[in-house]
């Protein structure tokens, strides 16, 4: 059994990123248009009809652009904090909308998404951890900075989409605006390759297998130096970079096992063998 994930697209043109158990599936965010979503999903052999829920992470366009196209074709269900429907202008497809809490779970068949709060400059903003079978996926981009509940929950994560958004020489010296940099820098904008780099060096579980390093700035940043600076960690889990231009591969995590699931077998074969000896 399996976990699948990939990011459909990420950056502040457009995030989309898709968890499966093989069930059923759910988008975090459909910040790019339906029909740029269908297109990538059949590129990756992923169907429309598994995704039984959007999760919203808060009301800015790169994350929500699609979601009323989406849940009006595909009648899915789309979650959202009460706060940020007020921003978000998802009247038209009231009737699909569901309010979730932080630190509330919510269950969309076998997988379990947990909320919590994040600094970023948006009303209400979340970050997400998927579960299923007591594997966890980490949804961590948008971030000011990585405060203490992001290193709680990235601990226990087996796989994680990152934010690395840009780097602070790049940024200092280029063309935006004073007042720009100080929101992309300022502990309500965005995460620094270093901040992303010394979390992933100081609190990375043994166990995560995949890191998608997400929301990469196109001006302050560039694969090839995020790339780099991870590359120097040693590290058995795989980082990879997701694009802000096409979808990525779509990654396999496995499923933990419950350990009372793994005995039952064990048990019925003591059973068995005991039985033999009447």
């Amino acid at each position: 059994m399996m976990l699948s994930i990939a990011s459909l697209n990420s950056g502040s043109n457009g995030n989309c990123y898709y968890i499966d158990n093989g069930d059923e599936a759910i988008f975090i965010d459909a910040g790019i248009s339906c029909r740029e979503t269908e297109l990538r999903m059949k590129r990756l052999g992923l169907n429309m009809s598994r995704v039984k829920a959007i999760i919203v992470s808060h009301e800015h366009s790169d994350h929500i652009l699609g979601v009323n196209q989406l849940v009006s074709k595909y009648k899915i269900p789309v979650y959202v904090s009460q706060t940020t429907l007020k921003e978000a202008g998802f009247w038209k497809i009231r009737k699909y909308v569901v309010h979730f809490t932080a630190q509330q779970p919510i269950s969309i068949g076998g997988l379990q998404i947990t909320a919590f709060q994040k600094k970023h400059d948006a009303c209400d903003p979340h970050s997400f951890v998927v579960s299923a079978a007591k594997t966890n996926i980490g949804v961590f981009t948008d971030i000011g900075e990585p405060c203490d509940q992001l290193v709680h929950y990235f601990k226990q994560c087996h796989a994680a989409f990152l934010e690395s958004n840009y780097d602070e020489e790049m940024l200092d010296k280029g063309r935006y605006p004073a007042f720009l940099k100080n929101r992309i820098r300022g502990g309500n904008g965005h995460l620094s390759n270093r901040q992303a780099l010394d979390l992933f060096r100081n609190h990375r579980p043994d166990f995560m297998s995949h890191l998608l390093l997400s929301h990469l700035s196109k001006e302050n940043n560039s694969p090839e130096l995020v790339e780099s600076l991870f590359a120097a960690i040693p590290t058995d889990t795989r980082v990879v970079i997701a694009s802000r231009y096409r979808e990525s591969p779509v990654y396999e995590i496995p499923l933990r096992e419950n350990p009372l699931k793994m005995l039952i077998p064990k048990i019925k074969a003591s059973v068995r063998q005991q039985l033999s000896l009447f």
